[in-house]
């Protein structure tokens, strides 16, 4: 059966505007943690940390302009229209990440993917995939686009910690699309514009509703279409991993004696500075 989750708007002034999803039960999104849905036009969030999962951003091929993006260790990127970034903070990171062209407005998605337990202390590394490296798979009245894991015989470039999917979609009114799920996955589908449906059960932004699929205990597809004009949603896949969330805010792990050290090591100053 479909649940629905609720999005919830964020504001912080003129130049920064979000539908966030971030789940009071984590088990209901596992293996993801959290995604904004945003648009920004200026710096918003000074250099914060992050420890025990993985913080990933993608731009929407419509921003006026990239997004600099920089950490503790020493990684530089900029992120243009189209592609994506994933820094797994692992036992812990410093970062931030601007427009790269102050008052150009960037839209994008903010995803906060959970680490394996066993992976959560490990050092930080970055992944970045290039707009043009993405792939797309066309089908009658669909664009997707592949930024991680696979759909339709193509696969993401990029091999990250936490298996999961992302497919940015783009529907023609009354466009229908297959998504396919394996034994084990789950899925949900957040509104980027327009209005949806998925198994009939229908979302937008107006009612801020996200469609949650069950688990599949069995290979299975669901059917997606746009039904009053025009939409584009974005669909998140992976199979939850089913271990504890512990959380203080921008640090997550399966214990409490990990979030503890990582807390202690960025007061210490040991996750490096910018």
């Amino acid at each position: 059966m479909i649940t629905t989750a609720r999005m919830h708007r964020a504001n912080r002034g003129s130049h920064f505007r979000a539908y966030g999803l971030h789940a009071s039960n984590p088990a209901q999104i596992d293996p993801f943690l959290g995604i904004d849905h945003a648009w920004m036009s200026a710096p918003t969030f000074p250099p914060h940390p992050h420890a025990g999962f993985s913080a990933v951003t993608y731009l929407f091929l419509d921003s006026e302009t990239g997004i600099a993006n920089r950490d503790s260790q020493g990684n530089s990127t900029l992120i243009q229209p189209g592609g994506l970034h994933w820094t797994a903070a692992g036992r812990g990171v410093v970062h931030e990440e601007n427009p790269a062209v102050r008052g150009s407005t960037v839209h994008l998605l903010q995803i906060f993917v959970n680490l394996p337990s066993e992976r959560q202390d490990a050092a930080p590394f970055a992944l970045t995939l290039a707009p043009q490296d993405v792939p797309v798979v066309q089908r009658p009245g669909a664009r997707v686009r592949v930024p991680l894991g696979s759909f339709g015989g193509v696969h993401s470039p990029l091999t990250p910690p936490t298996d999961v999917t992302l497919l940015d979609i783009s529907l023609e009114a009354g466009a229908e699309l297959a998504l396919p799920l394996t034994a084990g996955q789950r899925a949900f589908v957040m509104p980027i514009f327009g209005s949806a449906e998925v198994d009939g059960e229908s979302f937008s932004l107006d009612n801020l509703g996200v469609p949650i699929l069950p688990v599949a205990n069995e290979a299975m597809t669901h059917k997606l279409v746009a039904w009053s004009g025009a939409a584009k949603v974005a669909v998140f896949i992976g199979e939850p991993l089913g271990q504890p969330v512990l959380s203080n805010g921008p640090m997550a792990f399966a214990s409490q004696k990990s979030l503890n050290a990582a807390a202690a090591a960025y007061h210490r100053g040991d996750l490096g500075t910018l």
